[in-house]
């Protein structure tokens, strides 16, 4: 499992993933507003407005950047309040990086979270599928990926995923499929896709996210990776 946990406090490089779908001179940047009750945002990087106005569970398109050191920036949008703050970060050309803003303003656990992408084409008739646990309210959870409505038997596909982390990709044929999280080592269920279909040749992270009111459910949001 691949990520980067970013605050005021720490900066943990994450591994990332040279693509021959980026060219080498440039690095792609996507943000996602994950928080639930946080206002729209925008997002500074070394101090230049790079995207306005993200609200949550919105997402930008992949953005090309120089390779550099980056100091990335999140201010309630239309402010000079900064509500976040990478420390410097290191993107590398020829590779693509998802950042996350994710956790309550309310119950104080804002944080960025960033993730080396996979954008390669998987090939015809196979898909790419990875899973972001994103929701702070959630315990750790097993991941399963099943038929349609089948009975949950045998070993998760991705087991004990605490939050805030980024699974691996999977490699996997396209058809229909079943995304359900349950909590760590049971059965019960606390996030359903219900019927989500992968086409051939694309990628996509699904990432869970907090509900966005107190007593609520858990939601889902998927990105487009690739294709």
């Amino acid at each position: 499992m691949k990520s980067l946990l970013l605050s005021a406090a720490a900066t943990l490089l994450c591994a990332s993933f040279a693509s021959a779908q980026v060219p080498s001179n440039v690095a792609w940047v996507r943000v996602v507003h994950a928080s639930s009750d946080a206002p729209a945002v925008d997002v500074l990087a070394n101090g230049n407005l790079v995207f306005q106005g993200i609200r949550s569970k919105g997402f930008t398109e992949y953005v090309p950047v120089p390779p550099a050191t980056y100091d990335f920036s999140v201010n309630v949008s239309g402010t000079t309040t900064t509500v976040l703050r990478s420390g410097a970060t290191m993107l590398r050309g020829g590779s693509a990086y998802t950042f996350f803003a994710f956790g309550r303003v309310s119950a104080g656990t804002l944080q960025l979270m960033g993730s080396g992408d996979e954008v390669d084409a998987p090939g015809m008739g196979m898909a790419k599928i990875r899973v972001v646990h994103g929701a702070s309210t959630a315990p750790n959870v097993d991941i399963y990926a099943t038929t349609p409505y089948a009975p949950l038997m045998g070993a998760p596909a991705l087991a004990n995923v605490p939050f805030p982390l980024a699974s691996h990709y999977l490699t996997i044929p396209a058809g229909v499929y079943q995304a359900r999280a349950t909590a760590a080592g049971t059965r019960t269920v606390a996030i359903d896709s219900g019927r989500f279909p992968l086409m051939g040749n694309t990628a996509r992270t699904v990432v869970a996210l907090d509900p966005p009111r107190a007593g609520g459910e858990f939601e889902l949001l998927v990105l487009p990776d690739f294709n």
